[in-house]
């Protein structure tokens, strides 16, 4: 039994939270909470379970109080009055609790207002029924509804929270929602493959009732418009787009999005939006419409049922998932063709790592491959035997292949093959013959083989079942030129090469400047084989032709490192824990600084590098990101020590580097620091260091990052 002062306590500040209740909901909508306040409003998600236990508790107590073995139960009595008035003095503060929580950016919508009304009637009915239970007038029926009246309020307001905190019909959606997948030849990209990863997986702290940052991600508009802290993406630009920077945080950084506890983004779900972003963020763009071989679409068709089709009626099993997982890596792509579908798709990578076995490891899933792509790989004839073993093979790409007419025979035992690309290959209309005689073929491309117009059009008569893909037609309107090629990818060097930039359509210029300027068609330096690379240089490449729009702007940086340092340690770290090993790997970071290549930090980074034998260094060069969207700077200066051993070191160079602009551009580049004459070294010292504090135009509260991925040492 409560003691009668303390009863008398509670009586009194019972009523006087349900008058400040009141007051809130009267006048909160001019009310301001301070910041200190705030703290208190946020530990309504926090006790809020335990007035609707309390409450359920006394109000089951007080359903059952005027049945005959309670009526004069003094334990009972007193038990259930105590429940009745913790319940609604807990039911009254965490109500105060979650309207100072309301007044906070992020609150808004119909939801919230239901919330709120029905969260406060379950204070208002719960506190009536304890003030009114032992007045004369009180009755089973009273009680029994009271009771009732609370626990349904109680269920709706804990309802309307979940929709606040988890997204609206949270309760429902696992029975309400449609899986029915939409078929591929139907789907647009953004509302049936990307909209329903931020319907899963964003939209609870994202929509209407509950802007989380200002973002709302409910329609297109409010998408492109972005949230406090800029725009969510930069169309065909992903490395640089805030929603992937967010969503590849470590899981324990606060601004990792889903939040920690909220579910996570798949693996496929992160290529998916990477794909939609860097292919510009289309918002009305068909599935259908991408390439077959389109990255995007491939994944895409994980997700939506495959399109109605008479033809691809499959009698084979599916391959072993173990199997596929063994066989992707990073020259080969191995992908269900659609979800559920036992078929499969092989994209072949990477024409430096190409070998023959490339396609003799995939005998274990030979029945279940259905399309192939090799374009671009240098295939020769005796790999069309081995293709030929894929007795399902419906699809294949050998554009710009090394192969001649004398294999082509072994295509005739495809059975099933309807699609057969042949674009850039050295074939005549003789060799063409053999591959017109495989009865399934409806489509074959054909264009820049070398055929002659008149050749064309006798395989076309001849060949009306087969639709011939010839290519580009001038029909007066200019088309734009595809970039050019850079084939020597390599990009740290220490001996001189020839550099070789190559283009797939004959008789283009390829023009090109050394000095950051942009290339044109008249004044810039036309590329001839023969030319030389022996210092760092910066190439920037476009192509024109005569009746063409020229491509875009292709840049290609490559810098020279005469030499490597035996060992290397860290003597202030980085973020992460980055292996120290990536400033001499040779291997440079991409503007994806997610791509695990760089270190990165907010202190100084320092590296102690030793020599089994001494060098003569004169300049050592630092390459740095710069993305000031994501706070990460040039650094503000660059330290080199040098001498026998890490006891005995001296300052031999040091740069300062010009503060940054609010409007300087996104990019990597490479910061040398020249040095005094030192003679020989055993053992170099690089200190780099971040901006002390961000520039008073960025409005961001982090600290400066600097981003390093390689030092050069010449």
């Amino acid at each position: 039994m409560i003691k009668s002062s303390y009863k008398s306590f509670a009586d009194t500040l019972l009523f006087v939270l349900n008058v400040f209740l009141l007051f809130l909901l009267v006048f909160g909508s001019d009310l301001v909470v301070p910041q200190w306040l705030q703290p208190v409003g946020r530990m309504h998600p926090l006790i809020l379970h335990f007035p609707i236990v309390i409450l359920m508790m006394g109000m089951v107590f007080e359903f059952f109080r005027f049945r005959p073995a309670f009526k004069d139960e003094v334990l009972y009595q007193n038990f259930a009055t105590a429940l009745l008035l913790m319940g609604s003095l807990l039911a009254a503060i965490t109500a105060i609790m979650g309207l100072f929580l309301s007044r906070e950016a992020g609150y808004t919508g119909h939801i919230l207002q239901w919330h709120k009304w029905t969260g406060a009637s379950v204070v208002f009915v719960s506190s009536i029924i304890y003030w009114c239970r032992n007045a004369g007038w009180y009755r089973p029926a009273i009680a029994r509804s009271g009771a009732v009246i609370t626990m349904l309020c109680l269920i709706f307001a804990g309802h309307y929270g979940a929709d606040i905190t988890h997204g609206e019909n949270f309760l429902l959606a696992p029975v309400m929602q449609n899986n029915t997948k939409v078929p591929i030849d139907q789907a647009l990209v953004y509302k049936d493959v990307i909209q329903p990863i931020f319907d899963s997986k964003c939209i609870s702290c994202h929509n209407d009732d509950k802007v989380k940052g200002g973002l709302m991600l409910t329609d297109e508009a409010s998408i492109l418009k972005g949230g406090k802290t800029g725009k969510l993406f930069v169309p065909g630009n992903p490395q640089v787009s805030l929603i992937l920077q967010r969503i590849h945080l470590p899981e324990d950084d606060k601004d990792h999005m889903p939040p920690t506890g909220k579910p996570q983004l798949s693996a496929t779900e992160m290529a998916l939006v990477y794909l939609w972003i860097k292919e510009n963020a289309d918002f009305k763009k068909k599935v259908i419409t991408l390439s077959e071989t389109d990255s995007l679409r491939i994944l895409a068709s994980t997700v939506l049922q495959p399109a109605a089709s008479t033809d691809d009626k499959y009698d084979f099993a599916a391959a072993d998932d173990k199997t596929i997982k063994k066989l992707n890596n990073n020259y080969r792509g191995v992908y269900a063709l659609a979800k559920g579908s036992p078929a499969l798709a092989v994209n072949i990578y990477n024409k430096t790592t190409y070998a023959p076995s490339v396609l003799t490891e995939l005998s274990d899933i030979k029945k279940q491959v259905v399309a192939l792509n090799l374009s671009k790989m240098p295939v020769k004839d005796a790999e069309l035997k081995t293709i030929s073993e894929f007795e399902n093979l419906r699809e294949l790409n050998l554009d710009f292949t090394d192969i001649t007419g004398s294999g082509l025979k072994y295509l005739a035992q495809l059975k099933h093959l309807r699609s057969l690309s042949l674009a850039g290959t050295n074939l005549n209309a003789q060799d063409f013959k053999q591959i017109t005689a495989i009865k399934s073929l409806t489509k074959l491309a054909i264009w820049d083989t070398g055929l002659k117009d008149d050749e064309i059009q006798q395989l076309k008569k001849t060949n009306k079942n087969i639709t011939f893909i010839e290519g580009y037609k001038n029909d007066g309107k200019p088309i734009k030129l595809n970039v050019p090629q850079f084939k020597n990818t390599q990009a740290v060097f220490s001996k001189p090469f020839v550099l070789n930039i190559t283009h797939p359509i004959k008789g283009v210029d390829i023009r090109y400047t050394t000095d950051g300027a942009d290339p044109d068609s008249v004044k810039s330096l036309l590329y001839k084989p023969g030319i030389t690379i022996n210092d760092n240089t910066t190439i920037k490449a476009r192509v024109y032709k005569k009746g063409w729009y020229g491509s875009d702007i292709v840049t290609f940086a490559y810098n020279k490192s005469l030499y490597t340092p035996d060992s290397s340690s860290y003597i202030t770290g980085s973020n992460g824990n980055a292996d120290v090993k990536l400033l001499t790997d040779r291997d440079l970071g991409t503007l994806n600084f997610f791509d695990g290549k760089w270190v990165a930090s907010q202190k100084d980074i320092g590296v102690v590098m030793q020599f089994k034998k001494p060098v003569n260094i004169t300049s050592v060069g630092v390459n740095c990101m710069r993305n000031m969207g994501s706070q990460i700077f040039f650094p503000s200066e660059i330290e080199v020590w040098g001498g026998a051993d890490k006891d005995k070191l001296k300052l031999l160079g040091h740069i300062k580097i010009d503060k940054p602009l609010k409007n300087d551009p996104v990019v990597i580049q490479a910061e040398e620091c020249k040095l005094s004459a030192g003679g020989l070294v055993s053992c170099l010292k690089v200190v780099v260091k971040p901006l002390p504090k961000l520039p008073v135009w960025d409005k961001a509260k982090d600290k400066p990052y600097i981003f390093i991925d390689e030092l050069f040492f010449n």
